[in-house]
């Protein structure tokens, strides 16, 4: 299912093209529409399988749509960790971009500037908020905190947060909210006291579960730790000494795509592209052609990353690392398809080690590293931040998203 099949706000649809996102994830796919039409969720999904977008997109285009309190709080997601909400802030600042609506992320661990700058948010109204339950329990104890227009409430990674020993600290938080509002849990598992909160906070939820996929065991998957500098080179290295039948080559950015194509067919190598620019009557010449190998190697966004079925494709390289879980089993899922066998290659950059990192936890295991043939130089070590099950990563500078014009 793509995302303009969700009816969701036309400004909204240009910031999840910005991001390169074309097919909703199943997670995405199940919990999107219940959630636009006013229900209470608890889902049981992972850090990797799309989830944040799942209760985002629908966020956004609610107070898009909806007339909502413009100097209050109008939705409260609460996590577990500082990472995790600049994570979803990060989210949130891409998917918002061509939209007015505000965020920002509040934890805890800064200087008093950021707490200056938070308490001016919390007390002018801000449309979105991700917080700490500590960092928010601090604020709310000095009394001016707008909640009185809050409608919606998101608890993301709530089996974390209890084993954290969070319990107390949320429901304190929700003793200040309205009663009168939506709520979003998801939770990696489903223990017995998480049905418990679930049971005082939820009013008659629609209960989702998404099991997480694994790869066939039949592809020989490699991740190339690198520089970004050296992306393009290797490609043309792996796509001229490699022997294959067809080869894609996935990019998470059309424009990534376009360029890529361009050093390729300058290295007179046999390939296409396929993107969101392309008319449908391009879409299905290039795959026409690549289906009769008059073409090799297809330079693909992840709109070719499900529903092609072509069998003899023994190839797959991730030019970027992708965006979750569920993205990287989808792309490496284009080989070994049927009997055969195939690769799977993955370059990273420096700033995509924590993507892959979660990407490993998904699966349940490493990524296999490859050795970059001297040739090419030096090469970053693998060092990611450790990531926990289930738990975010991501990094960067907390923003407060495009204040209001009147603010």
């Amino acid at each position: 299912m793509k995302f303009t099949d969700l009816g969701l706000d036309e400004r909204l649809l240009e910031g999840i093209d910005a991001m390169g996102y074309e097919t909703a994830t199943p997670v995405q796919q199940q919990v999107i529409v219940p959630i636009l039409e006013g229900k209470d969720i608890i889902a049981s999904a992972q850090t990797g399988t799309g989830k944040t977008a799942a209760f985002l997109l629908p966020l956004i285009h609610q107070l898009l749509t909806h007339p909502h309190e413009t100097h209050d709080i109008n939705a409260m997601i609460i996590v577990p960790t500082r990472e995790l909400a600049i994570q979803i802030a990060e989210t949130m600042e891409g998917l918002s971009y061509f939209t007015s609506v505000s965020s920002i992320a509040v934890y805890g661990g800064g200087d008093g500037t950021s707490f200056a700058t938070e308490k001016k948010a919390l007390t002018q109204g801000v449309d979105v908020v991700i917080c700490t339950p500590g960092r928010m329990i601090a604020h709310l104890n000095m009394g001016y905190v707008k909640l009185k227009g809050l409608r919606y409430l998101v608890l993301d990674e709530a089996d974390r947060m209890l084993d954290m020993g969070f319990n107390d600290d949320i429901m304190k938080i929700i003793s200040f909210l309205p009663r009168d509002r939506q709520n979003l849990l998801f939770s990696a598992t489903m223990p017995p006291k998480m049905r418990e909160m679930a049971r005082k906070i939820l009013h008659e939820p629609v209960e989702i579960n998404i099991a997480v996929s694994k790869p066939p065991e039949k592809i020989i998957q490699k991740a190339f730790i690198v520089y970004d500098a050296q992306k393009v080179a290797i490609i043309k290295d792996i796509l001229s000494t490699k022997s294959f039948q067809r080869a894609i080559v996935f990019c998470s950015k059309k424009q990534n795509v376009k360029q890529l194509s361009q050093e390729l067919k300058r290295a007179k190598l046999s390939i296409e592209q396929i993107h969101s620019d392309l008319e449908q009557s391009q879409r299905e010449q290039v795959l026409q052609d690549y289906r009769n190998k008059k073409i090799k190697i297809l330079v693909a966004t992840d709109i070719l990353s499900r529903g092609i079925d072509i069998e003899d494709i023994d190839l797959v390289i991730n030019f970027d690392v992708p965006n979750d879980g569920e993205d990287y089993i989808h792309r490496i899922g284009r080989t070994a398809r049927a009997e055969s066998t195939g690769t799977a290659f993955t370059l990273v950059s420096e700033k995509e080690q924590n993507k892959l990192a979660q990407i490993e936890v998904l699966l349940g295991q490493p990524v296999p590293k490859g050795n970059v043939p001297e040739e090419f130089g030096p090469t970053p070590e693998y060092n990611p931040r450790k990531p926990r099950s289930g738990s975010g990563g991501g990094g960067g500078k907390k923003r407060f998203s495009r204040q209001r014009k009147q603010q």
